[in-house]
């Protein structure tokens, strides 16, 4: 697109299928790296990524050539099936439906990248839920707490 020139940063936050903790150490970096390949080759910009067992955080910096929607189906539907190739899981692994996106601006991108980075350190302190509903509350996001990420019951 000439003449087109943006800066638009989005966190986006995806769970495990009913919050099991099936990303693993062992292979959690090479997903991520998957996943940055995904973003990279739709044009965007991977800035950090990191996950749990229960869940991941990505940030990046998006191309308006494509909707955050779209972008985010096929980094799950892709990404779930190349996880299940790889056979990492002896369970089928299934990302949670839904997600979770934030934008924010260039000052705030390298306080956003070490909160991403140390996401072990913070869930020290606090669960995925109650960080969940921090970033809904801190955004003024109105939401129904039956869809939030869900625990299998």
């Amino acid at each position: 697109m000439a003449n087109t020139y943006t800066q638009i940063h989005i966190q986006c936050v995806m769970a495990v299928k009913y919050r099991q903790s099936l990303i693993h150490k062992e292979w959690k970096e090479i997903l991520h790296k998957y996943i940055t390949g995904i973003v990279q080759n739709h044009g965007h910009k991977m800035l950090s990524i990191n996950s749990m067992p229960d869940h991941l955080h990505m940030f990046f910096g998006l191309r308006p050539n494509q909707s955050i929607a779209d972008l985010m189906r096929i980094v799950k539907s892709e990404s779930s099936e190349w996880i299940n190739s790889q056979k990492f899981n002896s369970s089928v692994f299934r990302w949670q439906e839904g997600y979770g996106a934030f934008s924010y601006s260039r000052s705030q991108v390298q306080t956003v990248n070490s909160y991403i980075l140390n996401q072990e350190e913070h869930h020290r302190k606090k669960t995925f839920t109650e960080e969940y509903e921090d970033f809904l509350k801190a955004f003024e996001i109105e939401y129904d707490e039956q869809y939030i990420f869900k625990v299998l019951e």
